[in-house]
């Protein structure tokens, strides 16, 4: 790519970490190869961007935009107003900072920047992380220059010539945990000569998973296993004066992990939700995985995205229903079972695309040739 004046990136889009986490990762790897570039996020004013753009060290603007509610809410009644609000914003962001390129990672923010960037002549990039194509990124899909998918057959949904097959970008730390196991159980507590189950609900937390554990805690560390559980900041407490009267010195629970790193090489066997971001990782990372897709999520994507590895025999699968009463069961299998536990993480790892943040710069780059 030819060089011209200091390259300037606008970022789009957020609500979860799925959507957020892809997004540093763009930007870290597009400054990798082009250190003097200026980047500028703009993420929803209230929404979880705003905290954790500035935390990976860049600048983030707000729109007020929100999405609609699926129930009746009085909240729709504002709706339109937000959005005409956040498009008469987004030009003026996009005016004043004149991109390059603007890429949109999905949530409620990407859909007024790349209308006013594809409106102004701007080229955009659509990067979906899911095997089910959200209703913004479909509209935003018709005027962007290359969409970037982490699934195949997202013909579906886009037209094939503008697909880039690249896979999510994921967090750096997470693509070798080869000698990190013995510093994981040092810095969680954990016993060496116990198995470890490790129960992701995401950032806010999950409470079918949070309901599972806590009914099978006493049997999880009766068996001789021991739990490493990320419930979230909603149940936290909760959780925590649960676990603290029971007692069970080998149920580690922590509101948030930040050191995923670590806790995946601690593993055994991992159950989680599977949003984007936590299929994309756990194929990287190569254990025996558990999925229980959150059942409220739109068009129900996260059962697309854990059938899409079941079908591959990378994964096991029990619906959002099923987990109180099969989760323990279910694990018990693959912690006995080490042949199946093996395949399945040789299975996922096929699945993986370690190399995603770099293909989608290289999208980036033909877009600003």
């Amino acid at each position: 790519m030819a060089k011209k004046e200091t390259y300037r990136l606008l970022i789009s889009g957020g609500g979860t970490g799925g959507h957020i986490y892809p997004a540093i990762a763009i930007a870290n790897a597009w400054m990798e190869h082009h250190p003097d570039s200026e980047i500028l996020f703009v993420g929803a004013l209230g929404k979880m961007e705003m905290q954790k753009i500035p935390e990976a060290g860049y600048q983030i603007v707000g729109l007020p935009v929100a999405g609609l509610q699926r129930s009746l809410s009085p909240a729709n009644l504002s709706f339109p107003f937000k959005l005409l609000k956040s498009l008469k914003k987004a030009f003026g962001i996009v005016k004043d900072f004149k991109p390059h390129v603007v890429v949109g990672v999905g949530g409620y923010a990407s859909g007024p920047v790349l209308y006013a960037a594809q409106r102004k002549g701007i080229p955009t990039l659509v990067q979906e992380q899911n095997s089910y194509a959200g209703l913004t990124n479909k509209i935003l899909a018709k005027g962007a220059k290359k969409i970037c998918v982490a699934y195949p057959d997202m013909d579906r949904f886009f037209p094939a010539e503008k697909i880039a097959y690249t896979g999510n970008p994921v967090r750096k730390d997470i693509l070798n945990l080869e000698g990190k196991r013995e510093k994981a159980l040092e810095y969680f507590g954990l016993d060496p000569d116990r198995k470890t189950v490790l129960v992701l609900g995401g950032s806010l937390g999950a409470r079918t998973l949070n309901q599972a554990v806590l009914k099978d805690m006493e049997s999880f560390d009766k068996e001789g296993y021991q739990v490493l559980w990320q419930c979230g900041k909603f149940y936290f407490k909760a959780m925590l004066e649960a676990t603290e009267s029971a007692g069970l010195k080998h149920i580690h629970l922590r509101e948030f992990i930040r050191e995923m790193d670590l806790a995946y090489a601690a593993a055994d066997v991992i159950v989680s939700r599977a949003g984007a971001l936590s299929v994309s990782e756990l194929s990287l990372v190569g254990k025996p995985v558990i999925f229980v897709p959150s059942p409220n999520v739109a068009e129900d994507h996260q059962t697309k995205n854990a059938e899409a590895f079941v079908s591959h025999n990378a994964a096991w699968m029990l619906s959002d229903s099923e987990a109180v009463g099969q989760l323990k069961n279910r694990t018990d299998e693959l912690l006995s079972d080490s042949e199946t536990a093996t395949s399945l993480g040789e299975n996922i790892r096929k699945l993986a695309k370690p190399e995603a943040a770099e293909a989608i710069i290289n999208e980036l780059e033909k877009l600003i040739a």
